[in-house]
């Protein structure tokens, strides 16, 4: 069979660890034999971090604004312990969180759903997308253990130096803690317009939740701001498409969540997000069957799975063991990329490629062939056989193989 070619490059970001070993297999059995890969290597292992001192992180998301469409390992986000084990001169910061700054983008993530496997919730019957704002609130917030009686305010003073709030927040009368966030509405509107593209991409509902009754500024600015875009951008195109934007409190939004069958986009502030993207893919089966893709509002994308390097069974990897990881995705992040690379370049042969490759993932597992971690979740009655990461990979090979021929 004739390899299918490429036009532009994808950017391709290496990661760490198990996923890193993973990454190769995945290139070496499903796409190379097929495809004439063209990409831009970025090698974001901690090692290339520490030598470049993070730089490659920032070149890496500078191609992917410069190409459109980029595909990411797995990286490890180093603590304390890790500083240690990897000999780092600092505690780089996530290259999840600098892509996304760079690329001001929005995260979804959605589940892969295959007919073995039922969700925790009977009535989920199509996948959930969780879009989360990745940016500000509590991550970036600076906090202070109040360690004796005393007055905390909140002080904004202008770029000419005028004060123009005092405001005080509480006069402790004992110890206590600060925490004081922020956002922007720059970022709030990037966040939107990812989210509505997003949702006129995917030809889904989009769901906007948060606590405007309580915080009637923080929480408010986003509401405001979400039903002024919707109503001046994409408005038209919605009642064309037949879809809908709906608003509503975070906490009736969790309880239609769960009576509904799914089949939305779910857009969330970026603690909500983080929460609820591992409740919806813990309650869909698991987190190794979730995809994450980052979309910038200026229509730039990176792939990636949702799930970390999987450190456990890396040092089982190197003892020589046999592992028995989840590849399916890291294959999603691929077989994503792939197919808007396609899409963007008008290749069909690629996006058909893609189709084909996710169809004989899914083909594989409905067969009872599958990784370790998710034998344990099939319905009852359901013939299974576990096999190692190589040995299920191969086993989509053949699929595919088939599926090309």
């Amino acid at each position: 069979m004739e390899k299918i070619k490429m036009t532009t490059p994808l950017v391709e970001m290496d990661g760490d660890e198990m996923t890193r070993i993973i990454w190769k297999m995945i290139k070496d059995e499903l796409l190379l034999p097929f495809v004439e890969l063209k990409t831009e290597y970025y090698d974001l292992g901690l090692p290339e971090r520490e030598r470049t001192k993070d730089k490659v992180t920032y070149d890496s998301a500078y191609a992917n604004q410069k190409y459109g469409v980029a595909v990411k390992c797995a990286t490890i986000t180093p603590n304390k312990q890790r500083v240690e084990e990897y000999n780092l001169s600092e505690m780089w910061k996530s290259p999840n969180g600098t892509i996304r700054a760079i690329l001001d983008g929005t995260v979804f993530r959605a589940p892969i759903l295959i007919d073995s496997i039922k969700p925790a919730v009977r009535n989920w019957k199509k996948p959930i997308t969780i879009a989360r704002h990745a940016y500000g609130d509590v991550y970036k917030a600076t906090e202070y253990r109040v360690p004796t009686e005393g007055k905390a305010e909140l002080v904004f003073t202008d770029k000419n130096g005028n004060e123009s709030l005092r405001k005080t927040i509480y006069d402790f009368e004992c110890p206590g803690v600060l925490q004081g966030q922020y956002n922007k509405d720059s970022s709030i509107r990037s966040f939107a317009h990812s989210c509505f593209n997003y949702a006129i991409q995917t030809k889904q509902d989009l769901w906007f939740a948060t606590k405007d009754t309580i915080s009637k500024q923080y929480d408010q600015t986003f509401k405001l701001i979400f039903q002024e875009i919707f109503e001046a951008d994409y408005k038209t195109k919605f009642e064309e498409l037949g879809i809908e934007y709906f608003y509503t409190l975070i906490d009736d939004a969790v309880a239609r969540v769960i009576r509904s069958e799914g089949g939305y986009i779910w857009a969330c502030k970026n603690y909500d997000g983080d929460v609820m993207s591992d409740m919806v893919s813990t309650a869909f089966g698991s987190l190794a069957m979730m995809t994450s893709v980052l979309v910038s509002p200026n229509g730039q994308y990176e792939y990636e799975a949702a799930h970390g390097t999987v450190t456990r069974h890396y040092y089982r990897y190197l003892k020589g063991e046999q592992t028995s990881t989840n590849p399916m995705a890291t294959i999603y992040a691929w077989s994503g990329a792939l197919r808007k690379r396609g899409e963007i370049d008008g290749l069909d042969k690629l996006v058909d490629f893609a189709n084909k490759l996710e169809q004989a993932c899914i083909d594989t597992l409905n067969d009872g062939i599958m990784t370790k971690d998710l034998v344990g979740l099939v319905v009852e009655g359901t013939s299974v056989t576990s096999v190692n990461t190589l040995e299920f990979i191969k086993a989509i090979r053949e699929r595919l193989e088939a599926k090309l021929a």
